[in-house]
């Protein structure tokens, strides 16, 4: 098992860090599964959703609030703070699983090798159970504009 952990289990594609990490196991250890785990009760989704000023961490969890913009319509008819609190912790998890299938590391991987596959899941700390949110196959279709045209390769190199 081999793991990257950061808040709110995000996947931003200007972080070296986790691109480092990504490219790592995909490439050099060849993981056949790639794990998005959130949880219920997440520190860094709940501060998401407010407005407090947190200083620096602002900057990281925006990327949050950029997911809680495209889900809006769903979560905001939520009356239950805490019912809309689980499904921002849903829909982020999904999120970061398509934030993993964007990025060239994992396209490449699916084109040379058929792996990894991507899990998204989230951890229920009161139940001790894990839901599956998402699984994306190999070469799962993604909407063109992030998908790199790896069969064409060598003609621009």
């Amino acid at each position: 098992m081999f793991v990257h952990r950061n808040v709110a289990n995000l996947v931003v594609h200007t972080d070296f860090n986790m691109l480092s990490v990504l490219q790592y196991a995909v490439e050099v250890l060849q993981v056949k599964h790639v794990i998005v785990c959130g949880h219920y009760g997440c520190g860094g989704v709940k501060n998401a959703m407010g407005r407090k000023d947190l200083g620096l961490i602002n900057k990281w969890l925006r990327h949050i609030k950029d997911v809680y913009r495209l889900y809006s319509r769903e979560l905001e008819t939520i009356s239950d703070p805490v019912a809309r609190f689980d499904r921002l912790v849903e829909v982020n998890v999904m999120e970061q699983v398509q934030n993993l299938a964007e990025t060239s590391i994992v396209q490449r991987a699916w084109h040379d090798r058929k792996m990894p596959e991507i899990h998204g899941w989230v951890y229920d700390m009161r139940t001790g159970y894990l839901k599956e949110l998402a699984r994306m196959q190999p070469g799962a279709k993604l909407d063109s504009i992030y998908t790199f045209d790896l069969d064409h390769e060598d003609e621009t190199s």
